[in-house]
Order: C-alpha cells, then structure tokens, then sequence
C-alpha cells in the first residue's frame, strides 16, 4: 500500500473495532496506507475476512477476529491476539456501535435499548480496559472514540444510541482526566453524516451522494493516531472541520 503523504503512521500498531465496514473500514485502510500494522476486530466472519483480504491485496499489513466486544471474553480474546500477533498497540479506535431502534423513549424496547448500550457503552469499557493494560506499560498511546452529533446534542427517536454516545463522550472526558500524565491521550470524533449503511438505515430517504465519503473523512483520524497529536487529549472533536487538509 503506498503513501500519497508520507508514511505517517509507520511503527506503529492500530487496533480498531467494527473495522470490517463503513467508517471502520476505511479508517483501517487509511492507516494500513500510512505505514501502521492493522488490526481489525468486528461481529461479521464474513466481512471481517473480505476487509483483511482487500486491505493485504492493496499492499497493506492487517489482521483481524470476529468477536463481540459488548463481551468481557471476547474484549480479553481479541486485544490478546493484536498483542501476540504484534507485539504491542499504539492506537486504539473504538468505533464499533448499533443504531437500535429509531422510535420515542416512551416506545423504546428494553431488550433492544440494553443491547445498544451493552455494544456501545459497555464494549468500549471492555475493549478499552483491556487496552490500557498494554499501553500503560508503554507509557503511551492513543484512544479514538466514535462518537456522534446527537451524542453531543439529543434529538428525538436517537434513544440508547444518542445516550449511549453521550456516555461515550463523559468516557472519553473521565479517562483523558485519569491519563493525563500517563503519556496516552483520549479524544472523541464526531464523523456527521457520512456515506454508510448505517447511515441509510436512519435516513432511509436520503440521498447518499449527498454525503462525503467514509474516506473523505480520515484527516483527524489519521491525525489523532500520528505522533503530530501528542499531548492532545480530552478533545471533542469534529471530522468535518478537518476534511479539506491534507492525510
């Protein structure tokens, strides 16, 4: 895979959740294409198999496992095999998250509202602890956390999703207080409207060539994962505004 701005991310190792598609996947091959060895976790065997494949026909080092982080075994399963296959993880993306239900609070499914929060909230609790383990024994690090503009302000029928995100985001506030001096920094990224399934599952009438791309997307990305980042932390930060420069 070559470069197109220098190989900004060479050295390091990136571990990313929900990596087999959409916004995930394209973060994978952005930081496969800047040097960084890859590691992808998702719930889809077949997708996740089919984004390994693309990423390594194009040139790039990755690898990946199917898991449910929303698991405290899976989290335990997948970060053990990123270590072993790699040695150690410098950045960290947890994007991994379910829609649910578009409907009212006074509507909302207590099954589908506990499965949301236990993928989106708690498997970033998981997946996150687990991680920390390695990175603070590295004295340094970088956590990305998805986030969303409705976890930042609520709208109505976003219910455990929009929750869960604004949950995200006191997360990422608490743990870059706790890290603060520990070399490792955590900051959330709202992506906006972006070309995905997921996308079109809630606006199921939009246009999706009205939106950018997954790829158009990954300057703060790749920013928040490059050394260029270091001693940026407790950031809520946008994709949008970082678009037009360069990766």
């Amino acid at each position: 895979m070559k470069s197109d701005g220098g190989q900004k991310l060479s050295g390091k190792v990136a571990l990313i959740t929900g990596g087999s598609r959409g916004i995930g996947k394209a973060i994978a091959a952005a930081y496969a294409r800047q040097g960084a060895r890859v590691f992808i976790c998702a719930r889809g065997e077949g997708d996740l198999a089919r984004t390994v494949n693309d990423i390594r026909d194009a040139g790039g080092e990755i690898a990946g496992l199917a898991g449910d982080i929303g698991k405290a075994e899976d989290a335990q399963r997948i970060v053990g095999a990123a270590v072993e296959r790699y040695g150690r993880i410098d950045v960290l993306v947890n994007n991994a998250s379910l829609l649910g239900s578009r409907v009212t609070i006074a509507d909302y499914p207590i099954a589908d509202w506990e499965e949301v929060v236990r993928v989106n909230l708690t498997g970033v609790f998981l997946l996150t602890q687990q991680v920390l383990q390695v990175m603070i024994q590295q004295r340094q690090g970088s956590i990305i956390n998805v986030s969303s503009g409705v976890g930042r302000t609520g709208k109505a029928r976003w219910g455990a999703y929009a929750c869960s995100k604004a949950g995200l985001e006191g997360f990422t506030q608490v743990l870059a207080d706790e890290l603060k001096d520990s070399g490792i920094r955590v900051n959330s990224v709202n992506p906006a409207a972006t070309r995905t399934a997921m996308r079109a599952e809630a606006y199921p009438d939009e246009d999706p060539l009205t939106l950018p791309a997954p790829e158009e997307i990954m300057p703060i990305f790749l920013y928040l994962a490059s050394d260029e980042s270091v001693g940026v932390t407790g950031k809520a930060l946008d994709a949008r505004e970082w678009m037009k420069r360069g990766n």
